[in-house]
């Protein structure tokens, strides 16, 4: 595989191979893409997280009868649309 880099990107590949802690440019790229997917799945648990937060006070809503009635699609539409916003 070959991938480009830009020049700015390069260099900062090169001063952490000049460091000695990697050997050569392929280390550098592979903890780098390590790097990103734990970092990936450190904010997909943060999402899921914060969405069972969100969920859990909806339920705890419902359960104190303080939902809402539906009665149309327009007044749907505008509640997601309310709750894109």
């Amino acid at each position: 595989m070959h991938i480009s880099l830009t020049p700015e990107l390069e260099s900062r590949v090169k001063a952490k191979v000049e460091t000695g802690l990697y050997n050569n440019a392929s280390e550098v790229i592979r903890e780098a893409l390590r790097f990103m997917e734990t970092h990936e799945d450190w904010i997909h648990e943060i999402k899921l997280t914060r969405l069972r937060e969100q969920l859990k006070v909806g339920a705890d809503q419902l359960d104190r009868a303080e939902g809402i009635t539906i009665e149309s699609k327009a007044a749907l539409d505008t509640l997601f649309d309310d709750i894109k916003s």
